[in-house]
Formats: structure tokens, C-alpha cells, sequence
């Protein structure tokens, strides 16, 4: 038996709504004379198979908390136990995803999409070298990372072996780049079929003829957002034109107007005191709209954000948009849930949080829509700091605050 998400909570990571703790940062144990590791997880990414009637919930498995020592991608289940009630049974353990990996290297970054059609879920993430560490990349302005996904046919059972899309579908561009990833969190499946995963790559902006160690060092490097796509049902990708804003770590969500029309939506961290929002009118294949309104509050140094579309019940049916990340302007903390009820509007954001999913530490953060008006949210968070765990949480929106 695994354990279900409570009637109360149970986790450390929220007094007044109902969480299950799906990853816990392990105790330290020395390693090597007085070196010490502590088995910990982050990064979470979440998808719902409805045909399935299932939660994956996805995360990078480390050694410490640093980015350099992410080993593995690891995954749990969670199944409907009784569906009026809305509970959730999770498989008891992870399961490491073996062969989501490249040999020597480490794997980072989950970002799952579901093919409906095909009925195949996709897990993209980047391989990067064994040490190697972003730094190591800005400082040589190398890119040494690699675009990779591992595919399953029966919702996440079993899974493919790790196809390497880079050259294939970078290309040279590559040698433009520094460090790229992928997301972190969900992709999308647009109304048109088009396979969505967001990523972001960073590009040497620094003077030409400046030789100075800042030049080496993230100063002189932006981060511009991009999609890579697929029209076959994943069997081919394409990748999209960066941003011209800076837009590093970030999500991207459809927006279907009122006469059906199609425009997507991408919300990205940056390091300018507020998030980078953007609209692409061909799917991503560039984004030549960005939303001026700077409403959205970027945390401290910036913080990953999740953001996810969905059909307001009315007549006929509205897109609305919601975001979840730290409410507070310099820490990570409070995670908080915004909406926008004209989401081709920045400056249609709540003003305050329509709820807070975690009072306390917190971070990254990934919705999804598991049937009409019903959400959920795989978030890191703690009583102490926000990588003690991450939890999930089911929840709905407060029908007096819309």
C-alpha cells in the first residue's frame, strides 16, 4: 500500500490544505571522511493520464542540493482510490527512471507532454556532464548539454530508451549557446495537435572586445526563451525562435479566444524584479508579443513558476490563466495562486493571491487540470526550507474570490 493524500494534512507542508508528501529529503550521512551528502529531490514536474486515471509525478534525485550533484530522474504513481471523494493513492517508493539517462552523464530537468491521439507520454529533460556545472558552461560560453526524452505507451510504466535530439534539432545553434534546458515542468498539447516543450538557452551578451573575468561569469550572459515543437505526434521536433527579452526557467500555456483562435502564452523567470511574459501567435514558433504590464512580481534572485490554461465553465466557455509562485518579493516563501480572467491582458492578474497553496518555505511549484475545476499541484516546500519535500495537494478555486 502506498499512502493517500489525506482528509487532513499530514505532511509538514501545510496547516490548512490537504497534502501528501511525494519526495523527502533524506538524513545527512557522512561520505568520505567529512564530506557529507543528503539525499534530496527537486524540481517537480506533474502530468494527469486521464485515460488512466492517473498522477506522475517526476523529480530530479541528488546527492546535496546542488545542481551538480542531480543524479537520476525518479517517478511516482498516484491512482484515483474513490472518486467522490476525490482521493489519491500513491505507490509506496520511486521508481528511478534507468534509462532516462546518457552514460557519464546527469539528468535534469523533467518536463513531461502527453500525445492523446498516440496515446504516448513523452518525458523530456537535458543530460549534462557528470560535474559540470552551469558555471563551468558560462565561463568556456560552451553549451555541453544535451536534448533528450524517453517515451511510454502505457502511461509510465515502462519507457523507452533515451533518444538524443540535439543534433537533430539544435544543430549548429548549439555552438550559440551556453547552458540550455528544458522547463522545468509540464509541456502542452495544443488544440491543433502541436506538441509544446518549453526551454531556454543562454547567449553570450556581454561586449565583443571585453576581456575581463566578468565577461565570464553570468553578468554577460541573458537567458531568451523557446519552444520546441512537433506536428507528426512526436515522432519529429523542430526548434522555435528565442525570445529578444530576457526569459530564462519557464512554462507555456494555450489560450483559445472566443471564435477559436489560437495563441500561446509563456510566463519566464528572469532577474529583472518581475516576470517575462510573452505571446506567440503560431504556436510557438516565435513569440513576437511581449505583454508590458511587469505585474507579475519576479522573487529575490528569480524563482521557476507554473503556469496552466483552462476552460472556465460558462457560456461559451472562457480561457482563464493560472500562475503559482513565492508571493514574497524577495523570498521564497508563501506560495502563492494567481488568476487572470483575460489572459491576453498582463495586466488582468489578481492583485493578490486568490490562495496560498503552502504558507511557509517554497519554490518550485506544477499545476494541472485533472478534470474541470479541479486542480492539482506538485510543489517543493518545508516547515524549515523549502527542500525539505515535495508535496501534492489537490485543490478548486475559491468560488467567492472569482
Amino acid at each position: 500500500m502506498g499512502n493517500k493524500t489525506p482528509s487532513r494534512s499530514k505532511s509538514g507542508c501545510s496547516k490548512e490544505m490537504n497534502t501528501t508528501t511525494v519526495f523527502k529529503q533524506e538524513q545527512p550521512q557522512t561520505w568520505c571522511c567529512c564530506f557529507k551528502k543528503q539525499v534530496s529531490y527537486r524540481i517537480p514536474a506533474l502530468i494527469y493520464v486521464s485515460d488512466e486515471q492517473t498522477f506522475l509525478a517526476f523529480a530530479e534525485k541528488r546527492k546535496t542540493l546542488n545542481d551538480t550533484s542531480a543524479e537520476v530522474l525518479v517517478m511516482r504513481r498516484g491512482t484515483w482510490v474513490d472518486a467522490k471523494t476525490k482521493e489519491v493513492e500513491w505507490v509506496s517508493g520511486h521508481q528511478v527512471l534507468s534509462s532516462a539517462c546518457l552514460p557519464n552523464h546527469r539528468s535534469m530537468n523533467p518536463c513531461p507532454v502527453y500525445e492523446k491521439d498516440s496515446k504516448t507520454l513523452f518525458l523530456f529533460f537535458v543530460c549534462v556532464p557528470t560535474q559540470v556545472s552551469e558555471f563551468d558552461q558560462i565561463r568556456t560560453n560552451k553549451s555541453q548539454g544535451r536534448l533528450c526524452y524517453v517515451a511510454s505507451k502505457d502511461a509510465g510504466k515502462t519507457w523507452s530508451q533515451t533518444i538524443d535530439l540535439t543534433a537533430d534539432v539544435i544543430g549548429e545553434q548549439v555552438n550559440e549557446w551556453a547552458p540550455f534546458a528544458v522547463g522545468p515542468g509540464h509541456g502542452v498539447q495544443t488544440k491543433s495537435g502541436r506538441l509544446i516543450i518549453p526551454a531556454y538557452a543562454y547567449r553570450y551578451t556581454g561586449k565583443t572586445d571585453c576581456t575581463s573575468f566578468c565577461c565570464l561569469s553570468f553578468c554577460c550572459f541573458t537567458p531568451y526563451a523557446l519552444a520546441f515543437y512537433s506536428d507528426d505526434q512526436g515522432i519529429t521536433w523542430k526548434a522555435g525562435q528565442q525570445m529578444d527579452v530576457e526569459s530564462c526557467e519557464c512554462q507555456m500555456a494555450e489560450i483559445v479566444g472566443e471564435k477559436g483562435g489560437s495563441t500561446l502564452y509563456c510566463n519566464a523567470r528572469t532577474r529583472l524584479g518581475y516576470r517575462t511574459e510573452a505571446l506567440s501567435n503560431n504556436a510557438g514558433e516565435d513569440f513576437d508579443t511581449v505583454l508590458s504590464s511587469n505585474k507579475l512580481i519576479e522573487t529575490g534572485k528569480g524563482c521557476q513558476g507554473s503556469v496552466l490554461s483552462f476552460l472556465e465553465q460558462s457560456s461559451p466557455p472562457q480561457t482563464w490563466l493560472l500562475y503559482s509562485h513565492p508571493s514574497h518579493p524577495k523570498k521564497r516563501v508563501d506560495l502563492g495562486l494567481y488568476l487572470n480572467k483575460s489572459p491576453l491582458d498582463s495586466s488582468g492578474w489578481s492583485d493578490e493571491p486568490l490562495m496560498i497553496l503552502h504558507h511557509g518555505p517554497s519554490a518550485y511549484s506544477d499545476l494541472v487540470e485533472f478534470e474541470p475545476g479541479h486542480f492539482a499541484c506538485l510543489m517543493e516546500c518545508g516547515k524549515e526550507h523549502e527542500n525539505e519535500e515535495i508535496a501534492f495537494l489537490l485543490f478548486k478555486l475559491p468560488e467567492k474570490k472569482l
